[in-house]
């Protein structure tokens, strides 16, 4: 590490040595802002996550995680809020990224209609920009009463589906124009069919920003709260998903939404911080899944 650091102040000293007073006091300067910005990045993401460590730790124990919540027996638990998020998580990611990654494939390596490419992009791109309320409103509208589905976590999932499309979209697009055109061309000329050529070798070479897509909708459906207290229900009862219509007919809160119970209507903060330890090690979990499995797809 130390051979490396060194290795790269030296090549800064060479690139530094023929510039003038002014120049190289400038670039000291900036790199200094810059490694200042990182620094105070850093410290404050420690810091956030230290706090919540430290505030939630102590209320979590085994009993908090594995029962649900219930005034007759004194229980907190959160059992039913763990399986709701997953379950969001799994059905949201089984819609969107099918989805998503095909509509970026068509509109990156079929669509000829340039103006009809740029549009869709703008239009994605607002998507994007959205606010969650919204969503949760058109879901609750589109979802809940139009189709008829009810505040259900089905609904939930289908109103996330629509809400990260954009994410997967643009995210998955801009990996795919950086593999470079004469692998395809290349390809192509070797005989290659279209679609042979697109899962040869434009797939792998941008599954990096496909894996970098889903991670920012997890991390978008994990966080989300206004969309589920609108469709999905705050129930706080373990679900049947499997049998006898549960997956249709069951109302449930995430974890984010049991966050904003505890800490908004109910003013219990330990517990809250305990949710959010919960949920940090959820998305951690996901996310270096999501990495292995990138990893595993890009040496297949």
């Amino acid at each position: 590490m130390t051979k490396v650091i060194s290795s790269v102040r030296a090549e800064e000293q060479k690139q530094t040595q023929g510039l003038s007073v002014r120049r190289r006091t400038y670039d000291v300067v900036m790199r200094s802002l810059l490694y200042l910005s990182a620094a105070l990045t850093c410290l404050l993401l420690l810091f956030l996550i230290g706090y919540i460590l430290y505030r939630g730790l102590p209320n979590l124990n085994l009993e908090f995680l594995t029962t649900q919540e219930s005034v007759l027996r004194g229980t907190d638990g959160i059992l039913p809020a763990i399986q709701n998020t997953i379950y969001v998580i799994v059905v949201t990611l089984l819609f969107v990224l099918p989805l998503g990654v095909g509509a970026a494939i068509y509109l990156t390596e079929y669509a000829t209609n340039h103006k009809l490419v740029a549009a869709i992009e703008f239009a994605t791109e607002t998507l994007a920009g959205i606010p969650s309320i919204l969503y949760a409103l058109v879901g609750m509208l589109v979802f809940c009463q139009v189709l008829g589905l009810g505040k259900t976590l089905l609904a939930g999932a289908f109103t996330l589906v629509i809400m990260t499309l954009p994410t997967i979209i643009r995210t998955t697009q801009e990996s795919l124009k950086t593999v470079p055109q004469g692998y395809r061309e290349g390809a192509l000329g070797l005989g290659a069919g279209k679609w042979h050529m697109i899962r040869t070798i434009v797939l792998p070479g941008s599954i990096d920003g496909i894996v970098t897509g889903c991670i920012l909708a997890i991390g978008r459906i994990v966080g989300e709260s206004a969309v589920l207290m609108f469709t999905a229900g705050m129930g706080t009862t373990l679900q049947k998903f499997f049998s006898d219509g549960g997956l249709v007919d069951s109302s449930g809160a995430t974890l984010t939404v049991a966050l904003y119970v505890y800490a908004k209507e109910r003013a219990q903060f330990d517990m809250a911080f305990s949710v959010a330890v919960v949920l940090l090690a959820i998305t951690l979990v996901i996310n270096l899944a999501a990495k292995l499995v990138g990893k595993h797809l890009r040496k297949k």
